[in-house]
């Protein structure tokens, strides 16, 4: 290893025989100054993540402190991820505004939201999800794995893939591989119907929207799109409250939901002053979002086919391969119709499609074998037939 002009280390390859004519003599080197500068820009991120999973090593034995450490990694790492989903298009449409306006309407959202859960199902936050077959049972021990297992997501997240935060948290933790099943099968219907739904939607009222969706919006909008974004986040959080509740009991004390809630309200203060994880780019990128009225338009349409799906059955389901499935299906169908931003062809439409549908995949596979490393129940239940 040697220094180059800068004082950057670089690696230099062994000199090849000077005596062959056919082999460049010239040293190679591979400069590592770029990989210096990654470590430099994510330093804080590198050891905040070591110091959790050294802490996941410490409590993993103690399951009263094992849940608690379980359930704040999840907390903070579930929303940073699903982030884009309920809240990307209100913070991309929102920058002007201080981000703890922003925080203290979705966060007394969130308070609500759980206060209703609460009262209503018996001390659970979940709205019942965690009573679905495979999940009623809150763990009395936790494996290394177990808890660590928010902090890989955070790693994916910092990646930016949309990864299924349900399948990567809940697959670790359910007793029976039906209930897993049953979350897979739930969750990929979740795509084809969210795909299917957008571009209906904006095939059919694309025109229209690009017509009035001209010049500056009305202020009237800037409320639909508050109403409509808040409405989602109300409705994703009774889908995917499970998945950060899931370390804790299933009927909590009041000191116990007083903790949870104050967990998640700080973590949503730190997301929303940082302007969202780096996977709100995944957002950002897609076609026209910043607009009020298109941004409130897609909170909506996400909004019922969430809702619609909770009400279908209590089994949890991945609102990532949702989201993606109605984003991916809107780019495709402003395409089509010569509308998306800055005439993008069906081909780049289809390109972002694949990317997403790439890196959700991933985070799939990577959640199964995780679980399967986690849990016997997986296991067998992938392995055994």
């Amino acid at each position: 290893m040697s220094l180059d002009a800068s004082g950057t280390p670089s690696w230099t390859a062994p000199m090849s025989d000077p005596q062959s004519p056919t082999v460049n003599t010239a040293p190679t080197r591979v400069p590592l100054r770029a990989f210096f500068d990654l470590l430099a820009r994510e330093r804080v991120f590198l050891v905040a993540l070591a110091i959790g999973f050294f802490l996941s090593g410490v409590s993993s034995p103690y399951a009263p402190y094992a849940m608690w450490v379980g359930f704040a990694f999840a907390g903070y790492s579930a929303v940073a991820n699903d982030s884009i989903q309920t809240i990307g298009t209100f913070i991309a449409s929102n920058r002007h505004r201080p981000w703890w306006v922003l925080w203290l309407f979705m966060g007394g959202i969130f308070l609500a939201t759980t206060a209703w859960s609460y009262v209503n199902y018996g001390g659970d936050v979940s709205f019942g999800r965690l009573g679905a077959k495979g999940f009623e049972t809150a763990p009395t021990s936790f494996s290394f794995l177990q808890v660590a297992a928010p902090l890989v997501l955070l790693v994916l997240t910092r990646m930016r893939m949309p990864v299924s935060t349900t399948l990567l948290l809940l697959s670790g933790f359910t007793t029976q591989a039906e209930g897993i099943t049953s979350v897979i099968t739930k969750s990929l219907s979740g795509y084809v119907v969210a795909l299917s739904c957008a571009m209906a939607v904006w095939l059919a009222a694309g025109p229209l929207m690009q017509r009035r969706f001209v010049g500056k919006a009305h202020p009237a909008w800037r409320v639909v799109q508050w109403c409509t974004s808040g409405a989602l986040w109300s409705v994703w959080l009774q889908q995917d409250a499970a998945n950060i509740a899931v370390y804790l009991p299933r009927s909590m004390s009041l000191l116990e939901v007083g903790a949870y809630a104050l967990t998640i309200f700080g973590g949503l203060g730190l997301l929303f002053w940082q302007g969202g994880e780096r996977i709100q780019r995944v957002v950002d990128e897609k076609s026209n979002v910043v607009d009020v009225r298109a941004a409130a338009t897609i909170d909506l349409v996400y909004a019922v086919i969430l809702y619609w799906f909770k009400e279908v059955s209590n089994v949890p389901m991945s609102t990532t391969w949702v989201f993606i499935g109605l984003l991916g299906g809107r780019e495709l169908a402003m395409s089509l119709r010569g509308a998306a931003e800055g005439d993008r062809t069906v081909k780049h439409a289809m390109k972002l499609m694949g990317r997403d549908l790439l890196y959700a995949t991933i985070g799939f596979i990577v959640a199964l074998l995780l679980a399967a490393a986690v849990n016997p129940v997986v296991r067998e239940g992938l392995f055994s037939r």
